[in-house]
């Protein structure tokens, strides 16, 4: 029978070194924020409960939490005073008061963290015993060293504030996640002192005290150590944003997705993509983007929130969409905005069209009927709707609210419908002449 589990997220901090008033655990990384990335993990768990403890921006951090999982059994406890870890997870215990069962201890800013490595961490730790992550680094600087006796048991974590020159040598990290009895927890927590350089209560000191009292202390090696990281800075953030880059990018090419060159696409969580889909150089994929398949983003293409290609779309060079919908096989690929659209299939949209969405007050719509041709240069005014196989002919400003008619030719500024009769008698030139169809 699987264990009963409650996990304590740390999420109070300020943060003062990532320069921000913004909540640090609330920075976003690859589309989402460093707390959700966390909690996402922990829910992996099938906890009976997640404890997150709020302090600096308790409100702003609380309302994330709950709308990113509004359904998960998440609860939250304010630490009024930012006094050691070891307060935080005081202030969670009446959150834990009469549970049997395993408590995991995370910090929300380390959304490298994965949930295998955590389902790990309980399986290692037994009876009355506990549990803790830690990985090696060559680069130790910040972090609590683990202090093994001759038998490579744990001694005591030491931090590096209070730590001694040989101390400071140890290339082995504490990771800050543990795994302890719930019983034990509460009892070990009402003993931990301030006796330190920065006066606080740290919860490194509950390991020591389980070694020292011949209980058991796992030590959990994080294989992938880049696990481990946490996010203190701006330049932690980009590092850790780049792991998860590679994660989310490693999925997609898994999936059948054609990804020309990684090092410069940016896709956020969350996004779909289908398969036999080519993704070229210096792409972005924002959070809430679908993809479908077969089909063309890029090179330098930004799809934004909302945007939406059907099968067989193609998005190309220095076009940006935001909340439209290109049906299947439409094509922009040239020097395009397409905002607050619906745009059918088939249709072909030419260089430097623009989708003017904004009056300034207000975004609008406008809807684009299948087998349309917008000519180069078009600018449409929503809110408006351009008819199927309708025709705007290039530079073409398709004022707010014309509706373009179904089978109709608009051209000039403002764009006026074309009559056939004249088209035919006066070698009028083709509106499609300045189109763009690769």
């Amino acid at each position: 029978m699987a264990q009963a589990v409650r996990v304590v997220v740390l999420a109070a901090g300020q943060g003062k070194r990532m320069q921000s008033a913004h909540p640090k655990v609330l920075h976003q990384v690859c589309g989402r924020s460093m707390l959700a990335w966390v909690l996402e993990a922990a829910l992996e768990l099938d906890p009976e409960r997640v404890i997150l403890v709020v302090g600096h921006g308790r409100e702003e951090v609380q309302a994330a939490a709950l709308a990113e999982f509004p359904d998960a059994p998440i609860s939250c406890v304010v630490q009024e005073d930012q006094l050691g870890t070891g307060h935080a997870v005081e202030c969670a215990a009446g959150e834990l008061q009469g549970f049997d069962g395993s408590v995991v201890v995370l910090c929300g800013d380390m959304p490298l963290l994965r949930s295998e490595s955590l389902a790990a961490l309980l399986e290692a730790r037994s009876g009355e015993g506990m549990a803790m992550l830690t990985s090696f680094t060559e680069s130790p600087t910040g972090y609590g060293r683990i202090v093994r006796d001759e038998e490579g048991n744990l001694q005591k974590i030491v931090e590096e504030r209070d730590a001694s020159h040989e101390e400071r040598l140890i290339p082995e990290i504490n990771s800050g996640v543990y795994a302890f009895g719930c019983s034990e927890l509460l009892a070990y927590l009402g003993r931990v002192e301030s006796e330190n350089s920065q006066g606080e209560r740290y919860l490194t000191d509950v390991p020591g005290m389980y070694a020292a009292e011949g209980r058991e202390v796992g030590l959990v090696e994080l294989l992938d150590a880049e696990e481990g990281a946490g996010v203190n800075s701006l330049a932690d953030l980009a590092e850790v944003r780049w792991g998860l880059q590679l994660r989310i990018l490693e999925h997609h090419l898994s999936a059948g997705v054609h990804i020309e060159d990684p090092a410069t696409t940016y896709i956020d969580h969350g996004v779909e993509i289908g398969s036999g889909t080519k993704i070229f150089p210096c792409t972005v994929l924002r959070g809430g983007v679908r993809v479908g398949s077969g089909c063309e983003v890029g090179p330098f293409t930004h799809l934004r929130e909302g945007t939406v290609l059907e099968d067989g779309a193609q998005v190309g060079n220095f076009t940006e969409c935001k909340k439209s919908t290109l049906g299947a096989g439409s094509k922009a690929k040239h020097l395009s905005y397409l905002g607050d659209a619906v745009i059918g299939e088939g249709v072909n949209i030419g260089a430097g069209t623009i989708f003017a969405n904004y009056d300034g007050a207000s975004k609008h719509k406008t809807l684009v009927g299948d087998g349309a041709f917008v000519g180069s240069g078009t600018t449409i005014v929503a809110p408006n709707e351009i008819g199927a196989a309708a025709t705007t002919g290039a530079g073409a400003v398709v004022t707010s609210s014309a509706n373009v008619g179904e089978g109709e030719v608009w051209v000039g500024v403002p764009a006026r419908k074309l009559e056939n009769k004249h088209t035919q008698e006066d070698g009028g030139e083709s509106p499609n002449q300045e189109g763009e169809e690769d």
